[in-house]
């Protein structure tokens, strides 16, 4: 057995002892307008972690199954500037994307705002399933919730991970925890295998949150990156990333140096 097939089988035994919820309770943790924290930890950390929120948070399950597999296609421009203005720290940005919640076979158009006010609004519209091609509803859709003509975007590359899906007690704020992390275009693939991207939702943005208290217990870091900006650094190195770099490098060395 593989280090990162045991350290996955150890995740799976903490998450047995946690209490579950199902989709139409994670109704009442929507949060499509809120604020989000990032950090960014080597799988190792994940087994210690999961003992530390047991008793102050409840796991969604879906169909028996308490990781749930993400397949993403992500939109951008000829010359990308969704990446580009995230990249050059411009306030209001969108993120353009189909995704697939594989497990419930649900699949969405979704519209991901980020505002000058460092809050995160997301807007979606169901679809029958992933479109390469972006139909006459998603486009109409696309119009009337950013202003883009869907003829400027041309798919870009698929993001797909596994997400351990975590809301606290209270019912207040939702924490999503991302492995096994793949990337891939017409032109190749990288996977991220010992990579961790936890993300705090949250409706205001409280540091008195418990997960925010156990990040800072062990030691866990603040790293502001999107995983579609990470994606096209790494299947486009050509393109523009200096600004990323410092981000880039803290990456490479949370993937390889175990703690």
């Amino acid at each position: 057995m593989t280090n990162d097939s045991v350290l996955f089988e150890q995740i799976m035994q903490e998450l047995k002892d946690f209490r579950s919820l199902n989709l139409n309770e994670m109704d009442n943790v929507k949060l499509m307008n809120r604020t989000d924290i990032k950090f960014v930890f080597h799988l190792d950390k994940l087994k210690i972690v999961l003992q530390n929120l047991k008793e102050n948070y409840k796991v969604l399950e879906i169909m028996n199954n308490r990781i749930s597999n993400y397949e993403t296609l992500y939109f951008d421009t000829e010359k990308y500037d969704l990446y580009l203005n995230h990249h050059n720290g411009k306030s209001n940005r969108y993120k353009i994307r189909c995704r697939k919640y594989v497990e419930s076979n649900l699949n969405f158009f979704e519209i991901k705002f980020k505002n000058n006010k460092s809050r995160t609004i997301k807007n979606r519209i169901k679809l029958e399933s992933i479109e390469q091609s972006l139909s006459k509803a998603a486009k109409k859709f696309l119009r009337s919730i950013a202003n883009i003509k869907a003829e400027s975007l041309k798919p870009v590359c698929w993001i797909n991970y596994s997400r351990i899906t975590l809301v606290n007690n209270d019912l207040t704020e939702r924490v999503t925890l991302d492995i096994d992390l793949t990337m891939k275009n017409e032109q190749g693939e990288k996977t991220f295998e010992f990579l961790v991207i936890a993300e705090l939702k949250q409706d205001g943005n409280s540091i008195k949150s418990f997960f925010h208290q156990v990040m800072n217990k062990n030691k866990i870091r603040k790293i502001s990156i999107s995983k579609y900006c990470f994606g096209i650094t790494q299947l486009f190195p050509k393109i523009k990333q200096n600004l990323f770099k410092p981000k880039l490098l803290t990456l490479k060395k949370i993937m390889y140096v175990t703690s």
